[in-house]
């Protein structure tokens, strides 16, 4: 899959030699289901580097999400390295791909800023944080993604925060904006609770604020975000498989997101289950381009 034109038109690399400070890469496929075709996540990097571009020329300019220009007043930091090579059911292959892709990026050392396919490309995503600093992880989603298995499949869509709880670099995790009713079982639940997670439900970010969400974040911790598009309200988000009413607004994510850069380090950031086929007027991929910007912005504005 060959991405054109780059998120933001940035470039593939920094011209006067620097290290980037995030980079931003993408993976149609993860883990599939037997049965299951998951080609309409084939579009997703790209519907939301073409929603981009409108802001392309602008990133000099004042940005009221952040506060200032992306990039804080100094130079571009962040490139699009392009995509992973990806293979519909080539499971395993896949996951050593997204890995591989994401060690080399923190090798660098830069903040690896993954675009989805579906959540299961963020199992190999977690995975390639092994050798560095211990990991919390935030997840924003509709969802626990808490099997064990689905016809036989250990690393889909429905299993990335089972499989995570079982890495020794994984210190803990916050599962925030959940809702409704998805795949998981009371022994799922159990299963997480016993674990350590901390469930906070969109109902409470309502209520309460963000900080229902990032009190429970260590202070100076390195987490990985993983940001499911379910999460957010489909009012605002339509763009979806599974769409749930009542999910996060806009500002609730946002404001998760630079409260976190501010609590904590952002170490890893994620987007994915972005679903193109169900969009309506590119809403979702507009939306989910500007979610990247305040990503990308609240890891520049890190220590």
């Amino acid at each position: 899959m060959t991405a054109s034109p780059s998120f933001l038109g940035l470039p593939d690399r920094l011209a006067d030699g620097r290290l980037p400070r995030a980079v931003i890469f993408a993976a149609a496929h993860g883990s599939t289901y037997p049965g299951k075709d998951g080609s309409g996540y084939v579009l997703a990097a790209g519907a939301i580097r073409a929603a981009s571009q409108d802001d392309a020329a602008l990133v000099e300019h004042w940005d009221f999400d952040l506060g200032g220009p992306l990039f804080d007043h100094n130079p571009v930091c962040c490139i699009d390295a392009g995509d992973v090579p990806t293979i519909l059911h080539d499971n395993a292959g896949n996951r050593a791909r997204i890995e591989a892709r994401t060690r080399e990026v923190l090798s660098m050392p830069a903040v690896p800023i993954l675009l989805g396919g579906d959540c299961s490309v963020t199992i190999p995503f977690l995975a390639g944080f092994a050798d560095h600093e211990p990991v919390w992880i935030l997840q924003i989603d509709a969802h626990i993604d808490w099997r064990d298995e689905v016809h036989g499949e250990r690393h889909g869509y429905s299993s990335p925060m089972r499989r995570a709880s079982e890495m020794p670099h994984v210190a803990g995790m916050v599962q925030v904006g959940l809702r409704s009713v998805g795949s998981a079982r009371l022994a799922d639940i159990e299963s997480a609770r016993a674990y350590g997670s901390r469930f906070v439900t969109a109902r409470e970010i309502h209520a309460e604020g963000v900080e229902a969400a990032l009190r429970h974040i260590p202070e100076g911790a390195w987490v990985v975000v993983t940001l499911d598009c379910d999460s957010v309200d489909p009012g605002i988000m339509p763009g979806v498989a599974a769409r749930t009413p009542g999910g996060l607004t806009y500002t609730e994510v946002i404001d998760l997101i630079a409260g976190l850069g501010r609590r904590a380090r952002i170490a890893g950031f994620d987007l994915v289950e972005l679903y193109p086929p169900a969009d309506i007027d590119g809403l979702s991929a507009l939306t989910a381009a500007r979610l990247l910007v305040n990503a990308v912005g609240a890891i520049v504005r890190q220590d």
